[in-house]
């Protein structure tokens, strides 16, 4: 089994001004990053003979918006020769520009592509920086927290133009059914035959 507290150390040591901290929970270990040296810290675990971390498995984002720097980067790289599997983290602003780390693992283009299209987080020096899961000229970035739930627009097909329209959300309120009751209370329940003795009557 891996040392992972020393494999940190160890990275943490190799990596000056880049790696910022580490941590080890639940058996696994995180590394903190500057956002704009990802490109170096990846290309670090990838080569160094102590870590050998060749296999890209993902890039995703959490956010925090109630920080200044709301995104948390998260990488996930796996190492083969360790047999273990290590978490990079890095804050990010919705302004700050994350350095692509396509050109270490190319298998990284649609996952960067995903957290823009999701996030907003913008990766500079990807070939292709588009949306990837929501339609062309979608207006926010759908898993942010400040995102309302059900979207600013919606799509449906319009028979007089004959094309596919977007217009703002709109919640008819003769549509919606509200149920204030408890199941547990309030039900009206029919006496069916034999219910008599259950009540000893």
């Amino acid at each position: 089994m891996t040392d992972l507290a020393g494999l940190g150390a160890s990275i943490e040591a190799g990596l000056p001004g880049a790696v910022t901290g580490h941590s080890v929970a639940f058996d696994q270990l995180t590394v903190t990053v500057e956002a704009s040296k990802i490109v170096n810290v990846v290309r670090f675990l990838r080569d160094d003979p102590g870590c050998r971390f060749v296999s890209f498995i993902d890039v995703t984002a959490v956010d925090y918006p109630g920080r200044e720097k709301r995104f948390d980067i998260v990488y996930l790289l796996l190492s083969p020769t360790l047999n273990q599997r290590i978490r990079l983290r890095a804050e990010a602003s919705e302004t700050t520009q994350v350095p692509s780390i396509i050109e270490i693992f190319p298998g990284a283009d649609w996952f960067e592509r995903e957290c823009y299209d999701l996030y907003g987080v913008i990766f500079t020096g990807h070939p292709d920086m588009r949306r990837i899961l929501t339609d062309y000229g979608f207006d926010g970035h759908p898993l942010r927290k400040d995102f309302p739930l059900t979207g600013f627009v919606e799509v449906r097909y319009d028979d007089q133009e004959k094309r596919v329209v977007n217009e703002p959300v709109r919640l008819n309120q003769e549509y919606r059914k509200f149920d204030f009751l408890s199941p547990w209370e309030g039900a009206d329940y029919r006496i069916l035959p034999g219910d008599e003795k259950r009540s000893g009557g």
